[in-house]
């Protein structure tokens, strides 16, 4: 008899369940069949209709309409259009959540239009599903869950089993003659509704049921009977009594409530972090998903489970999930029990299980991607509660997108969107095996800027010379400073990562470590150095120089301990996807490098060309920052004269190896642009100022008076750049001289140089003038001495807000721009990009900045400039090229802004140009 009853609910239901789709034009964005007419005021704060029946509209139309119906809404519209078994509902539009939230709009209460439009929507599930909500002989349940545009995992609320009370409860133990099912509902449905409606504690309800299956001897929930359950109930309900809360027994209150409380979600704590993790921006809020509860708890023939149609991990086309017997959604990512694997289905319940299969495979087509699915059997039954993109690491989102296209089943323009910019972070660096370990996350001792990315291992070192001293003996380190500076780039090229206390994402220690793929953490607050006892002391933890750390360059972590690593390769489905992305970007990528070997590396990662060769970088090494110094600090033409003949050399040997990577492609070179005094040794460094000393015939205290000279109040607006140029010309005529040789040599062995030289820091087109003169004058020399001629052009950056301004002036005479977007947003901002750490974390917090500007675009303010001297300079040379060489270049949304703006290419760093190709055919797909 029990058994009997049981099956006159459940057929009762699935009949009902297998006509749950309205009839066609049921979805309506404008027009509702549910709804009465709407009055004129909420007509004025919803632009389109506030509710929308799960059915039968217009195929495409729900995935389309994300932005109002949430992901999960439109979804669910999309796959109850298809055909698949869905339980039938309904969905409240994100526009709802922002007028909920407004105070000056609902301030917190539902309209009486909209509540009036959702109980008559109800009725329609009430039809569906052969039950009425509240009912005391044939109840209906509900399930009321978020769902914004894009997937906020884990941060929004959920509450399941509603429309339970004292009369509900012995209801539905009768119809269903399952009374533990009945009651095993009911305390799942007071705790929810308790943590997520009234915001009592989950603890005070585990607590509870905790101590009563102790005195039971129980391990597991579902060992609980029907008595002790109705205990369980009684206790849960103390709960509300102990914290002077009522429950509330009228199922419509309980309704009402849930839908506000999802509504509040969205801006709950949880929610806005994630937002401003992900970078989710411009959402009106979450839809709200009202609809009929099918049962994972009725027994061994019930259960329910979450899928990915793909491994996540792999990508291999696999079914990749979990499914608990007699369960709800919640045990399953609760880890209240152990789940089995999705193959376990295939024996449990095997027409299930096939329909299951089946039903990912037209998931899968339907929406051309992998899947994350989640479902419910009902005494046999499937249903699909939920489907969306699947999230995936980098390995997998890379195969997926190219099986995908193999399987037919999107075209390479769509895969390529499939593949985001961290995906790719993730496969082209160095990284951690396991960062979600319990041994990796014991060992985070402190967080700073994740400023450069990847995974470092080695000993603690804080000087230079320790750094290549373990190098030599292929002992790898950990550099590790207050801040850096151009004497400490021997210490960053042969150490595996920086860390450095101050300093912020566009530092030098960022920029260089960024440069040569070097991980790097920034503005790390809780450090704390003591160069003299060579320790660091971070919190509690006190380290010596020696021990090995870990640093995270994608997340800022560093760990006192050695994480194992995973190298990064460009082979197999990596390089046949970049292969794709570079058919469909239209904007050029190019490199930032420095050396012969970053150039190489640039090639190797795909980048088309050198945006900006940074000379001074050439001088940074021992053997050349002497004679720099000596150049700077020289009392006599010979003495002058001798540095630049001694610096000659290494120039042009430089400039010949970039030409020789580089073969046939464009490479641009910076003339020195930094202050003269960067270069200038510290006056503690009493061994280094007795040698310059000697070698300048000066008295230390000549010397010392002179590098006192030499400094500047305020150095990166001083003497630097074409100010540089103009007042010392023979260093100029140097570098010139250099980068025309080198391409004569390079022309003659039969490579394809192809120099541009760029003028840094112009403001006036005088400045420019002047400049180019002298550059073109030296060419000539050289062409005149060697009776060889090659193509060159000359150009500028534009890096100062005068020069964006007067970009119609400075065109007339430049052969080519190049953005400088470092310094642009520097002086546009007037913020120090040294000195950003102290106080953009707060700018951010307060919302006064959305975005750090040194790593992603200003649009409003720099973007202008960009644009501006883009239009500027094109209305005198239409074929002008145009380019950005800062950091803002690997900046996946700035890429786009720049593409948008019409530049010609964008420059970034070796190891970001995979990331910034991506970002452009990203541009591209979506123009």
């Amino acid at each position: 008899m029990k058994l009997l009853a049981l099956a006159t609910l459940t057929a009762l239901c699935v009949t009902a369940a297998q006509g749950f789709l309205p009839t066609p034009g049921a979805f309506m964005p404008r027009t509702m069949t549910t709804m009465r007419a709407v009055t004129s005021e909420l007509a004025s704060m919803l632009e389109n209709a506030p509710i929308n029946l799960f059915g039968k509209g217009e195929e495409g139309k729900g995935a389309d309409s994300k932005w109002l119906l949430g992901g999960k809404g439109a979804n669910l519209a999309e796959m109850s259009s298809i055909g698949l078994s869905v339980p039938p509902g309904f969905t409240l539009t994100t526009e709802c959540c922002k007028a909920f939230c407004d105070p000056n709009k609902w301030n917190g209460e539902i309209h009486p239009d909209v509540w009036d439009a959702t109980l008559e929507s109800l009725k329609t599930i009430e039809t569906k599903m052969g039950c009425e909500f509240g009912s005391d002989s044939n109840p209906l349940l509900l399930s009321v869950r978020s769902g914004a545009a894009i997937s906020m995992p884990g941060m929004m609320d959920t509450v399941l089993n509603l429309g339970m009370n004292d009369v509900v409860v012995e209801a539905l133990a009768t119809k269903s003659n399952n009374p533990r099912f009945a009651w095993d509902s009911y305390r799942r449905f007071l705790e929810m509704f308790g943590n997520v409606v009234l915001e009592l504690p989950r603890a005070d309800f585990e607590e509870e049921i905790d101590n009563i299956k102790f005195e039971k001897g129980y391990f597991e929930d579902s060992e609980l009977t029907v008595e002790d359950l109705k205990e369980v109930v009684a206790a849960f309900k103390k709960v509300y009594e102990k914290n002077s809360l009522s429950f509330p027994l009228d199922v419509y209150e309980q309704l009402r409530l849930s839908i506000g409380a999802v509504f509040k979600g969205w801006n709950g704590d949880r929610a806005i972090k994630y937002r401003e993790v992900e970078n989710i921006r411009d959402l009106l809020g979450t839809a709200v998903n009202v609809q009929a509860m099918v049962f994972g708890n009725m027994g061994q023939t019930s259960g329910t489970g979450v899928c990915f149609t793909r491994d996540p991990n792999s990508g291999d086309n696999e079914l990749f999930g979990e499914f608990l017997i007699d369960a709800q959604g919640e045990d399953v990512v609760a880890g209240i029990r152990t789940p089995l694997p999705i193959a376990d289905l295939s024996t449990a319940m095997p027409e299930v299980y096939k329909e299951f299969n089946e039903n990912t495979k037209i998931l899968e087509e339907h929406y051309g991607d992998m899947q994350d699915i989640e479902f419910t059997i009902q005494e046999g039954k499937l249903f699909m509660l939920q489907t969306r993109n699947g999230k995936r690491g980098g390995g997998a989102a890379v195969k997926i997108a190219v099986d995908l296209v193999k399987e037919g089943l999107v075209t390479k323009e769509q895969s390529i969107s499939m593949v985001l910019p961290e995906h790719l972070d993730q496969l082209l660096h160095p990284s951690f095996s396991d960062t979600e370990s319990a041994s990796y996350k014991a060992s985070v001792i402190a967080e700073g800027l994740p400023a450069s990315p990847g995974a470092a291992v080695g000993e603690i070192c804080f000087t230079n010379e320790k750094v290549v001293e373990n190098a030599e003996k292929g002992i790898p380190s950990i550099l590790v400073r207050d801040e850096t500076s151009p004497d400490d780039i021997a210490g960053m090229y042969s150490a595996e990562g920086i860390l450095t206390a101050r300093g912020g994402m566009t530092s030098h220690a960022a920029v260089v470590a960024r440069g040569w793929g070097r991980p790097c953490i920034c503005g790390c607050s809780a450090l704390k150095i003591d160069e003299e006892a060579k320790t660091l002391t971070i919190g509690d933890v006190t380290l010596k120089e020696g021990d090995v750390i870990s640093l995270n360059g994608n997340t800022g972590e560093v760990m006192n301990s050695k994480i194992a690593v995973s190298p990064p390769t460009i082979k197999g489905d990596l390089q046949e996807f970049m292969n794709w992305v570079d058919d469909i970007r239209e904007i050029d990528v190019l490199a930032n490098a420095d050396t012969p070997e970053d150039a190489r590396e640039a090639r190797k990662n795909g980048a088309v060309g050198i945006g900006l060769v940074r000379t001074e970088h050439m001088f940074f090494e021992p053997e050349r920052i002497g004679q720099v110094r000596k150049l700077i600090l020289s009392n006599t033409k010979e003495q002058e004269a001798e540095a630049l003949a001694s610096l000659l050399p290494f120039q042009r040997s430089d400039f010949e190896g970039i030409f020789e990577a580089m073969d046939g492609f464009p490479v641009t070179i910076r003339l020195l642009d930094p202050p003269l005094h960067e270069f200038l040794p510290s006056l503690e460094d009493k061994e280094i100022l007795e040698k310059l000393a000697s070698e300048l015939s000066l008295s230390m205290e000549d010397l010392t008076t002179q590098i006192k000279d030499a400094a500047e109040v305020n150095p990166m607006l001083g003497l630097r750049g074409c100010r540089l140029g103009i007042t010392r010309p023979e260093i100029i005529e140097m570098q010139a001289r250099g980068v025309i040789e080198a391409a004569l040599n390079a022309i003659e062995k039969g490579i394809d140089a192809k120099p541009d030289i760029m003028v840094p820091l112009v403001g006036k087109v005088e400045e420019f003038r002047n400049q180019a003169k002298l550059i073109r004058a030296t060419a000539d020399k050289v062409f005149a001495e060697t009776g060889k001629t090659c193509d060159y052009r000359v150009g500028t950056m534009i890096e100062i807000p005068r020069a964006a301004l007067t970009a119609h002036l400075i065109a007339e005479e430049a052969d080519f721009f190049s953005f400088g977007s470092n310094d642009l947003t520097q002086m546009t901002f007037g913020y120090s990009r040294d000195d950003v750490g102290t106080f953009i974390p707060e700018y951010k917090s307060q919302g006064i900045l959305l975005d750090d500007p040194f790593v992603t675009i200003d649009q409003e303010g720099v973007g202008s400039l960009v644009k501006r001297a883009t239009e500027e300079g094109r209305k005198v040379k239409p074929d002008l090229k145009i380019g950005v060489c800062g950091e803002h270049g690997g900046d996946p949304r700035s890429v786009k802004f720049f593409y948008e703006t019409g530049l010609s290419y964008v420059s970034c760093s070796p190891f970001r140009v995979p990331i910034a190709r991506l970002a452009a055919a990203h541009a591209a797909t979506k123009k």
